[in-house]
């Protein structure tokens, strides 16, 4: 759909430009007028070259689409008027041109929910699900104002969580920067002064000597060594078995571990706890649950609870093999089922999952960053002390 850029100015005066997609200049005139805008020029914007990778669209720009929607819905107004007002002001142009497209579709005698599947890399399982629930039970307002805290929440969660990996990484990646440098390039200076010397270099010297030789001689070799086992390895975590592993391993890391576990228990019971009080049922909210878990040791417990229930027991007792779910959760989640109350009963896990992550994320910060610091310390220390040592005994001597 072609983007046309517009000036004109509103009934108050006020001047107005921006850009919008629409099907053609008529489109766009109509959608200006229904928008209280007098235009004054309407002119085509020239496609760029570009090479897109993904849709460009962010997840936060998703969550402000939908909390938006959801206000308008509430407040009365039509629903293609709606989508029409949300193409007008989003700044994303990509998702601009999505929610024209599914104002098309509506508008066209499509339901919401066909027309937002129409898009599956935007729109996921779990959201179309939902708004076809709200669509079916006539509340489509309550469905998206509980998708809109649904994804506020889910991506404070992963903010807290890449936060916390960030840091860490950032600091490891500047330390090992410095010790390559300082081996391939300050140690060479004093191995040519130590050259000179014609004596026997003490044995600490003589490793680090032996190590910066090693780099810089075999520089290129372990650059493509390094890239190749990368390549190799995001190969590996990409096939179904490598995946499993690696997800059981991260779950039981002693680092990381603990927050990948917790986080994992606040997404799964966010994601089933959502979907139910959305009015999905049961086993249809599983499986969207197991697709959009994250984690394939989390998915296959959610895909035995589905067999578990298909055969008229409960959904607790898999959840419990993986070893994941603290005995309280399972409990918890026992008590809903019991009670009929489950929806409730996993939106308060969720709550207390996400304060729970808070404290994770705080203490990995906290223990993390004195080790780091250490290490580089017990590093660069130790080079530095062996490029000195032979100059202690030289004074020595003396």
């Amino acid at each position: 759909m072609p983007i046309f850029e517009y000036k004109g100015k509103t009934l108050a005066g006020a001047a107005v430009h921006g850009e919008l997609a629409a099907g053609s200049r008529e489109e766009l005139e109509r959608v200006l007028r229904q928008n209280r805008i007098m235009v004054s020029s309407i002119r085509k914007k020239p496609a760029a070259l570009k090479i897109k990778i993904g849709t460009g669209i962010k997840k936060v720009d998703i969550s402000r689409f939908t909390r938006q929607f959801a206000t308008m819905i509430g407040a009365g107004l039509p629903m293609v008027q709606c989508l029409e007002i949300l193409a007008a002001q989003m700044e994303n142009r990509e998702l601009c041109r999505i929610i024209a497209d599914v104002r098309e579709s509506v508008q066209g005698g499509s339901t919401l929910s066909e027309a937002l599947a129409r898009h599956p890399k935007v729109f996921d399982h779990l959201y179309t699900n939902m708004v076809e629930a709200g669509e079916m039970g006539g509340a489509l307002d309550t469905i998206l104002v509980r998708l809109a805290v649904y994804r506020e929440k889910a991506d404070a969660l992963v903010r807290k969580v890449k936060g916390a990996m960030v840091y860490p990484s950032v600091i490891v990646v500047v330390a090992v920067g410095v010790t390559v440098a300082m081996l391939t390039f300050i140690v060479p200076v004093f191995a040519k002064m130590f050259g000179n010397l014609g004596a026997e270099l003490p044995k600490p010297t003589q490793v680090v000597l032996g190590i910066s030789n090693f780099l810089k001689s075999n520089s290129l070799y372990i650059l493509f060594g390094l890239i190749g086992f990368l390549m190799a390895f995001i190969y590996w975590v990409r096939t179904e078995s490598g995946r499993a592993i690696f997800d059981a391993a991260m779950i039981k890391s002693p680092v990381f571990g603990n927050l990948i576990r917790k986080s994992s228990v606040a997404r799964f019971t966010r994601t089933l706890g959502t979907l139910l009080s959305s009015g999905v049922s049961i086993l249809d909210a599983l499986e969207i649950t197991a697709k959009t878990a994250g984690n394939v040791v989390i998915s296959n417990a959610i895909k035995k609870s589905v067999l578990s229930i298909a055969e008229g027991e409960t959904i607790t007792a898999p959840l419990k093999e993986t070893g994941v779910f603290p005995p309280m959760v399972t409990q918890m989640i026992s008590v809903g089922e019991k009670t009929g109350g489950l929806d409730e009963m996993l939106s308060k896990i969720a709550d207390f999952y996400d304060e729970e992550v808070d404290e994770a994320v705080s203490a990995l910060t906290s223990i993390i960053e004195p080790v780091i610091i250490v290490l580089m310390g017990i590093v660069i220390g130790g080079i530095l002390v062996a490029m000195y040592l032979p100059m202690f005994d030289i004074i020595g001597k003396i």
